[in-house]
């Protein structure tokens, strides 16, 4: 996994392997409470778990090679995705970019670079 994140080869297989593994770990709240640091700042912060249904939905709604390659989610295939995953196509690109975003920054990070947190949230909204 470390290779996959040096390289940016983090695909959307492994995206959802990672999901599936925190799910199992409990709720995402309590989870985040456990966090080094930020954990009690964000200790009473509310996550809503039908969004992370919401995610894993959209990503199980596509093929295998798509997981594999996002860059052939274009179009027509986002429309299939979305229609299979109960969702709109604005969640099916929302989570594109932001997959495309978390590579960008695994691969800086990689090199040594610390992201910009500021340039990180503005690019979120």
């Amino acid at each position: 996994m470390e290779r996959k994140f040096c390289k940016a080869e983090f695909s959307f297989d492994d995206f959802l392997d990672q999901l599936q593994t925190v799910r199992r770990m409990g709720p995402i709240g309590n989870l985040i409470g456990m966090l080094p640091g930020a954990g009690a700042q964000l200790r009473g912060m509310k996550v809503d778990e039908r969004e992370l249904d919401r995610v894993e939905a959209i990503v199980l709604s596509m093929t295998p090679e798509e997981r594999r390659r996002p860059d052939l989610i274009k179009g027509s295939r986002r429309l299939r995705i979305a229609k299979g995953s109960g969702t709109t196509v604005q969640a099916v690109n929302q989570l594109v970019k932001q997959f495309e975003q978390m590579r960008k920054l695994m691969k800086s990070m990689s090199r040594g670079k610390m992201p910009d947190i500021g340039a990180l949230m503005r690019q979120a909204r």
